[in-house]
């Protein structure tokens, strides 16, 4: 995996130095192992390779196989799943890595990309409101709501999107840490954009526990 694209931001997570007047107010990454639990399920992963290797043990020693038998079939789901739950580490860890969430007083950025890094910009005038999702221990998902005219595809956001909203993808800032914090400052300069603009939109940062679309549609920087 190069980061030469990476090396050659000016800032890092951004594409070009901020404008006159754009202030950085907060930059962070999704934590590895929400993203490797709540993402790519290693939990239930686990307990299917786990629930696997017993059944393979126990119906071989049904079957009147004797106990070396029994533990070589079981060996091997044993290993396979060892080496899948590797594999969700190692994305996990990546997708920390190359990810960096920006927002500053007029847009959030997103750069993210394990083998193909890419940029979106979302400026505050195409967000109209955010959710939050919390999962627990000041942790989750901040997803923006936007304008009807942006679009873009889930499978490009992923796993930076909305869980389960494929129709209408929503951009998210996925599995942060100080959940609150960030919800809070990006409420701050949401509220405070929209109300130089004197733009009569609904802008508000709603907690919900499920998931629920709108469309999306980032530009890219």
């Amino acid at each position: 995996m190069s980061h030469d694209d990476f090396e050659k931001e000016p800032i890092p997570g951004l594409p070009a130095l901020l404008p006159e007047g754009e202030e950085i107010k907060w930059q962070g990454s999704p934590d590895q192992s929400a993203i490797a639990r709540n993402v790519l399920h290693r939990n239930k992963v686990a307990a299917y390779f786990a629930i696997v290797a017993v059944w393979q043990f126990s119906t071989t020693l049904y079957d009147g196989g004797t106990l070396l038998a029994a533990l070589t079939n079981s060996a091997f789901m044993v290993g396979l799943g060892l080496v899948v739950m590797a594999i969700i580490w190692w994305f996990a860890r990546a997708v920390e890595r190359t990810t960096i969430y920006t927002i500053t007083n007029q847009r959030v950025v997103m750069r993210f990309g394990v083998a193909l890094p890419v940029t979106f910009n979302y400026p505050f005038k195409q967000i109209t409101s955010a959710d939050v999702q919390s999962i627990g221990n000041d942790t989750g998902t901040i997803a923006l709501t936007m304008k009807e005219h942006t679009k873009i595809s889930w499978a490009i956001l992923w796993p930076h999107a909305r869980p389960w909203k494929f129709a209408k993808p929503e951009p998210a800032i996925r599995l942060v840490n100080d959940l609150n914090q960030v919800s809070q400052i990006l409420s701050r300069h949401l509220k405070a954009y929209h109300q130089q603009q004197y733009v009569p939109a609904d802008v508000s940062l709603e907690e919900s526990t499920d998931a629920m679309p709108a469309n999306l549609q980032g530009q890219r920087a």
